[in-house]
């Protein structure tokens, strides 16, 4: 049992669904997709069928009309059971935000409804081989040609590149600019010139698809910029403090489903003639664990309720949270092998797996070090601020 964190009906159901999910759909197949690599289309469209690829997209557009908390609270029992295909579910989240945030009322009706009912998935092109955390340094380029747009470059890493329909990416229109000539456009799956390198063959959140977006000359309609040209880096970072408390949100769930299995294998294995979660350093161990488990999702709700409120303060919370959640699941589900001792370290057992998928949650989306870098800024202007001069 967590703290009540005064969740209304409506948000507990949410909650009640996305368990039932799970438990039902995610769990049968989860050591065979991570053992294969197969994306989970099938878990992915019984997700859309009840509604839940929709929680924060306004009503209007086809979705529920709830926000950041109530999608966070999905992801993070996805996120229980197997963060690999939790993340196939909120990367689509990821490609969503930029247009749900700036894009113009054509594109909101164009693209929304689709993305809330599930039909399509979408994702976000930013990262390139020279550009990950310096997300300034992008090398992608978009020129404009009469009405249209002429992209060429290579994105990598991108997740759920090869299966989404619709990629919010970002790219120079004035590379003499720096970040400030950076735009964010909307391409589509199939458009003459777009094309996808091989799935990469990963570490951990195995199921999901992580593939190179590669532009040769494709050409887009100039409606298909979201925003203004210059505006690009905006974007991607007022999508981020959006995202990351998902990140955050993953970061607890799988750190909880650790926890979970840690502590009913504490229950049954027996060393010395008793269980071994009547010894006191199991007990200390599980204790910490539990700890900052509910210190992450405190943190991490917070932080989701903070976007929703539309803080100016967001990006160095939603930093927070992903920095401090995503430690923390690291921690945890490497304690949580050390209490199934060597059967933690076999495939039979989820822990393995658990551990292998938390470590990319300290590096996508901007590695735990930027996150520091981020909340420290943040700090530097809170004292210039209240310095007396």
């Amino acid at each position: 049992m967590s703290l009540d964190y005064n969740l209304t009906e409506t948000q507990k159901q949410i909650v009640e669904l996305a368990r039932k999910v799970s438990k039902e759909q995610i769990l049968p197949v989860r050591a065979e997709l991570d053992e294969t690599g197969e994306f989970p289309w099938k878990v992915l469209k019984v997700l859309a069928d009840v509604g839940l690829f929709g929680v924060y997209i306004p009503e209007e557009y086809g979705g529920l009309g709830f926000g950041n908390f109530e999608n966070c609270l999905v992801v993070e029992e996805l996120s229980k059971v197997c963060i690999g295909i939790s993340v196939s579910f909120a990367a689509s989240g990821l490609g969503a935000y930029p247009i749900l945030l700036f894009g113009s009322e054509e594109q909101k009706k164009k693209y929304l409804p689709d993305i809330a009912a599930g039909t399509k998935l979408a994702a976000f092109g930013i990262t390139e081989s020279g550009a990950g955390s310096d997300a300034g340094a992008i090398r992608t380029v978009a020129i404009r040609n009469g009405e249209s747009y002429v992209l060429n470059g290579v994105k990598q890493w991108i997740t759920n590149a090869g299966e989404a329909e619709i990629y919010s990416v970002i790219a120079k229109t004035d590379k003499s600019k720096g970040a400030r000539g950076a735009s964010a456009f909307i391409v589509e799956k199939g458009t003459p010139g777009f094309d996808f390198g091989k799935k990469e063959n990963k570490l951990g959140i195995r199921a999901s698809a992580t593939r190179e977006l590669i532009f040769e000359d494709c050409s887009i309609p100039k409606e298909n910029l979201i925003g203004r040209e210059g505006t690009g880096f905006i974007v991607a970072m007022k999508n981020f403090d959006q995202t990351r408390s998902g990140i955050a949100a993953q970061a607890v769930g799988l750190a909880q489903g650790a926890l979970n299995e840690a502590i009913v294998y504490a229950h049954e294995r027996r060393t010395f003639g008793k269980a071994i979660i009547s010894h006191q350093a199991v007990q200390h161990m599980l204790a910490d664990m539990a700890t900052q488990v509910e210190a992450a999702r405190a943190l991490t709700y917070q932080s989701a309720r903070c976007c929703d409120s539309g803080a100016k303060d967001m990006s160095k919370y939603s930093s927070m949270a992903k920095m401090f959640a995503s430690d923390v699941c690291m921690k945890v589900t490497v304690d949580a092998v050390q209490i199934f001792g060597g059967y933690g370290y076999m495939k039979e057992y989820p822990v393995e797996k658990m551990m292998r998928d938390a470590k990319i949650l300290q590096i996508y989306e901007g590695t735990n070090q930027i996150q520091r870098s981020v909340i420290g800024q943040f700090l530097i202007k809170e004292a210039a601020g209240k310095r007396v001069v």
